[in-house]
């Protein structure tokens, strides 16, 4: 049982990525099944290995909640660190570049960009080895200081990382530089209902964070182009029409993402607050 659940809550997150990467992609690039169901297989192999690290029982609702958020964050990781720092493409087609760029342009040499990437990878395991050691130090504030303290951190690194590319082609916004912060810190809020782990809350979060806003970039302005894309041709014109088949499964899974949650604060639950 515990395996199918996993392996449930890993396709949640990884279809649920998947459709909205698609559904804003799909008409600049085209379609197809292998690009599509990348991210899918990346959650689903990401869901079991924090099962078996974290020995999370994912049988209770409130743990389920929390895998579905780190999940996600995870698979954002893995797939983004290997567009920026590891895949080798032509970077013509994007108005933001995808590879590691400084003032946006993209960074030539290959091994810059692997040492970047390197540094980077390292400040990552740091953040979140800084954070574990925090929890595992003796020192334990309240539940709400220790959420107050970690709970944006995610959204801190999603900020920064996102002005860093996209703030030379874009401008600087400072409502969208807090925005992943402040939506982080709401969410560590909840996830810290359900899980004593900082390192869940503080990152779970930012899993959280991420597939709000992509929700809310994707499907409330679907005939504004991504960033990445703006003022480039539509392709496949095609794929306007045909993406939309994919729609009713992701309204389904943030129907039994939100059921879920709302099972696992109605079901007996502890974490820090």
């Amino acid at each position: 049982m515990e395996m199918f659940i996993t392996l449930i809550i890993g396709l949640c997150a990884g279809l649920h990525t998947s459709t909205w990467g698609m559904y804003k992609d799909a008409p600049h690039e085209g379609f197809t099944w292998p690009k599509y169901f990348r991210s899918t297989i990346i959650a689903v192999l990401g869901a079991f290995g924090i099962v078996y690290v974290a020995e999370l029982d994912v049988t209770q609702a409130p743990n389920m909640v929390v895998l579905f958020a780190v999940t996600y964050v995870l698979e954002r990781a893995l797939v983004e660190y290997w567009k920026t720092f590891l895949r080798e493409q032509d970077q013509s087609k994007y108005f933001i570049p995808m590879q590691f760029s400084i003032g946006g342009k993209v960074v030539k040499s290959r091994a810059a960009r692997l040492s970047a990437g390197a540094a980077y990878l390292a400040g990552e395991i740091l953040a979140v080895y800084a954070i574990y050691s925090l929890q595992k130090s003796g020192f334990h504030p309240s539940g709400w200081v220790v959420v107050l303290t970690v709970g944006s951190i995610g959204g801190w690194i999603s900020a920064f990382g996102g002005a860093w590319k996209d703030a030379p082609k874009e401008g600087f916004e400072t409502l969208k530089f807090f925005r992943s912060p402040v939506m982080a810190l709401s969410y560590a809020f909840i996830l810290a209902s359900f899980t004593t782990s900082y390192v869940f809350v503080a990152f779970g979060a930012l899993g959280f964070t991420i597939a709000t806003i992509e929700t809310y970039k994707t499907f409330f302005f679907p005939s504004k182009p991504r960033g990445k894309f703006a003022g480039m041709p539509i392709n496949f014109p095609e794929m306007l029409e045909k993406r939309k088949y994919f729609v009713p499964m992701y309204v389904a899974i943030w129907v039994a993402l939100i059921v879920t949650t709302v099972v696992a604060f109605l079901s007996p639950h502890a974490g820090l607050v």
